[in-house]
């Protein structure tokens, strides 16, 4: 794959990633989910990483398996700050209201699933960075299945409960992700 198909589909994700970063935390905060919350945090992430693969793309492999392991580390900040709201939700269980709850998450969905497929077919030939992005977005489209579960549950039986545990679990895909991407990078500071 050529250098421009990546770079124009990096351009695509970002542009994606962080104007859907601003509607998630909006309705996030509107109706206090952590699920959301810890989910919006993760799409401005993604954006952040998108943009330093811009930026280093023409980089040598080993300035390029560096950023990587940056990257991992970015993606470990999501978690911390999903782990504080989750604990102050923890101790005040209310419920967010579910139907909002659910079609954010189907529109973040819908995001993701778009940059995954945008990045799918340059995770092997872009390095570690393009998969950290492509990993990235994967993990998204799992949390994003369980942040719609989370709204069907509470809209089933409202409880802050859904909502809570899931946003927990995205917190801890993130730290799966972070350690693929490190991975990769040091393979590639080995050759």
């Amino acid at each position: 794959m050529s250098s421009s198909a990546i770079r124009r589909a990096v351009v695509w994700v970002l542009v994606l990633n962080l104007g859907y970063f601003f509607i998630e935390m909006a309705v996030a905060l509107a109706i206090g989910s952590v699920a959301l919350f810890a989910d919006s945090i993760d799409f401005l992430e993604d954006a952040s990483i998108n943009l330093l693969i811009l930026l280093a793309l023409g980089w040598s492999l080993t300035l390029r398996a560096r950023v990587g392991m940056v990257l991992a580390g970015l993606i470990l900040v999501p978690t911390v700050a999903t782990f504080w709201v989750a604990w102050q939700k923890f101790n005040a269980p209310i419920p967010p209201p579910a139907i909002p709850l659910t079609l954010t998450g189907l529109a973040a969905l819908v995001a993701n699933a778009t940059s995954a497929l945008l990045l799918a077919r340059h995770r092997r030939s872009g390095g570690s960075m393009v998969q950290a992005a492509f990993l990235s977005a994967r993990n998204d489209m799992i949390a994003n299945v369980g942040i719609i579960c989370a709204g069907l549950a509470t809209l089933y039986r409202p409880s802050a409960w859904p909502d809570l545990v899931v946003g927990v679990a995205v917190a801890m895909l993130n730290i799966g992700a972070a350690w693929e991407v490190f991975e990769a990078a040091r393979d590639e500071q080995r050759q």
